[in-house]
């Protein structure tokens, strides 16, 4: 077997069996996932990915294996992001705390599906238009700036949702969420239920999110392994990290300016190369990690000492 089969074959491997621990036997889909088991099953999620960078270095060399990590803490950010929003989400449909794991659980797997097929296309314009990666770098920068000048009125609300807008257009819909059924017969006629509302929610709202981070990862790096298996990892993780970050959301109110700041980051870097200006992969690393977790641990030191003063 080739370095690259018996890589995909030890990630394959790793994945079923982090998903029928994660997904099956630890929790069950109809109940909440307490803090206790979601820190658990977070730190199993990051303890794969860190260990699959080990085999990375050894099976694939350094150079892969950083480009693997860096793209993997760019993309475990910006899911952390994503799960500020699935809260507003669940919050504003009103889904009862013992459907919303069953509605992770399906919007997630839709998720990974939606995001495969629009890595497969990014992979194939790339292969046949080199020049688009110098597109993905422009508009990580844009993004970036946009996201890093955000005003809190101008955050995310569900009811302005265009595909909320539209399948409120095209389907009848009961605003309920009825014993975590997706659809019900009222008088002879079918409704979609919020939770079907919800999970479409969901899937859809990360392909929006999957726009900043699929060019994030194809300019960090543009080997197939690397951009599959960051992303594959860093959104099987959402699950146990929305109930694990639910009811901290307000502590991490400066994560959105570090994430702006990777994407700029990782834009410029990807622009410069027209100059054959390349920034090493160790370099990038320490970049993304400094403006993330310093962006963590700025908020929490926020939070904490506003905690302070109202006390």
């Amino acid at each position: 077997m080739t370095p690259d089969q018996i890589t995909l074959l030890v990630f394959g491997i790793v994945l079923i069996v982090a998903v029928v621990l994660d997904l099956g036997l630890l929790s069950k889909t109809s109940a909440e996932i307490s803090v206790r088991k979601a820190l658990w099953q977070t730190l199993l999620w990051v303890s794969l990915a860190l260990g699959f960078f080990g085999f990375m270095w050894y099976e694939k060399g350094q150079k892969l294996a950083l480009e693997y990590l860096s793209a993997y803490l760019t993309e475990w950010s910006l899911s952390i992001d994503n799960i500020f929003v699935f809260i507003l989400i669940f919050g504003y449909f009103g889904i009862k705390k013992n459907h919303v794991a069953r509605a992770l659980l399906i919007g997630i797997l839709l998720a990974i599906l939606f995001r495969i097929v629009f890595i497969t296309i990014g992979v194939q314009l790339v292969r046949e238009f080199d020049w688009i990666l110098y597109i993905f770098g422009a508009f990580l920068v844009y993004t970036g700036v946009k996201i890093f000048t955000v005003k809190e009125e101008d955050e995310y609300d569900p009811k302005n949702n265009p595909v909320y807008k539209y399948m409120n257009k095209v389907l009848p819909i009961l605003p309920e969420d009825v014993d975590g059924r997706f659809t019900v017969r009222k008088d002879g006629k079918k409704f979609y239920t919020n939770m079907f509302v919800v999970i479409i929610l969901l899937a859809t709202t990360d392909i929006i999110f999957a726009l900043d981070s699929i060019p994030a990862v194809f300019s960090i790096s543009q080997d197939n392994l690397v951009i599959y298996t960051s992303n594959i990892f860093a959104v099987l993780g959402l699950r146990s990290l929305y109930f694990l970050l639910k009811g901290a959301a307000n502590k991490f109110a400066y994560l959105q300016q570090g994430i702006a700041i990777v994407l700029i980051f990782i834009g410029l870097k990807m622009l410069v190369t027209f100059f054959d200006i390349h920034i090493e992969a160790h370099i990038s690393l320490m970049v993304i990690a400094i403006c993330i977790f310093g962006s963590i641990g700025y908020s929490i030191q926020v939070a904490s000492e506003k905690k302070e003063n109202t006390d």
